[in-house]
């Protein structure tokens, strides 16, 4: 089951772990400044792993602001963390 944030009047947002890429004649810098709200996991030249909601991605392709590369949901990858965190017998 996907991490999922209420937004109010029953509705869900699943919270995804994704990589953005700045578009052409845009920058890194630029993905930051976005009034969106975005948990950054890791940052380089090449663009930024982030965590956040399935309505702000949407928002971001609407407006065609950067490739969204999703990887996985963040209760995805907690589940896989804590397989890897489990002791072999």
């Amino acid at each position: 089951m996907a991490q999922t944030r209420g937004l109010g009047m029953g509705t869900h947002d699943t919270q995804w772990i994704v990589r953005l890429t700045p578009i052409a004649g845009s920058s890194v810098h630029d993905l930051l400044r976005l009034p969106l709200s975005m948990d950054v996991w890791e940052r380089s030249d090449a663009g930024l792993v982030v965590a956040m909601g399935e309505m702000q991605l949407a928002e971001i392709t609407r407006r065609s602001l950067a490739p969204v590369e999703r990887l996985y949901t963040v209760a995805e990858y907690e589940r896989r963390a804590r397989q890897r965190e489990e002791p072999r017998e």
